[in-house]
């Protein structure tokens, strides 16, 4: 229609590995939240271009498409690139879920861009878009104890009692992406944020 003007695009893109042995992995914390967001808004995932499975709704009056790259993690940059290009979404436009080690599990942090702190999906994901200036919602897993490898700890499944407390976290997570498309990254930032875990 003449004049009419398009609802803003915005990305939403959970961190994972694909296949059934990942799905409740600490390292698939970004699925899961993505997961519950689709549930949330009534929408369901489907293949699509770019190698991932892709959901689209409307939020706060905004378009938005939700992402699981069926890549590998250290590969999901080449999806959210491909997906970026594809639906003409711009690098602030695009919000990243994302596991974090350095966050006690059920606990969250929004930032507004910086370094992948080596986490494999944030550096894929860096080298693609050719910018650390994208929004990431870290989601807390916690570190091993016990001097437990690190791999093996990431890609084990969670316990009954630390999935009861992914379920809260999940659903705080799907608050602060709605509050971001309501209010904006910066209103959400001072609302939902964890304190910076202290030094040991």
């Amino acid at each position: 229609m003449a004049g009419s003007v398009m609802p803003e695009k915005h990305l939403i893109v959970g961190l994972g590995n694909p296949g059934r042995r990942y799905h409740k992995n600490r390292h698939n914390l970004g699925f899961m939240a993505v997961d519950a967001l689709a549930r949330q808004f009534d929408c369901s995932f489907k293949k699509s271009k770019c190698f991932a499975q892709v959901a689209q709704t409307a939020i706060a009056g905004k378009a938005v498409i939700i992402a699981k790259p069926q890549a590998y993690m250290n590969r999901s940059g080449e999806s959210v690139a491909c997906l970026a290009a594809y639906y003409h979404i711009d690098v602030e436009h695009i919000l990243i879920i994302v596991d974090d080690a350095d966050l006690p599990l059920g606990s969250m942090r929004l930032r507004k861009q910086g370094s992948a702190g080596g986490h494999n999906g944030l550096k894929s994901i860096i080298a693609c878009l050719h910018t650390q200036a994208f929004p990431r919602l870290r989601l807390g897993m916690g570190r091993p104890v016990q001097n437990r490898d690190m791999v093996e700890y990431v890609l084990s499944n969670l316990s009954k009692t630390e999935l009861a407390e992914v379920k809260i976290l999940l659903s705080r997570a799907n608050d602060a992406v709605v509050s971001i498309l309501q209010r904006g990254i910066e209103a959400t930032m001072n609302e939902f944020n964890a304190p910076e875990p202290l030094p040991e």
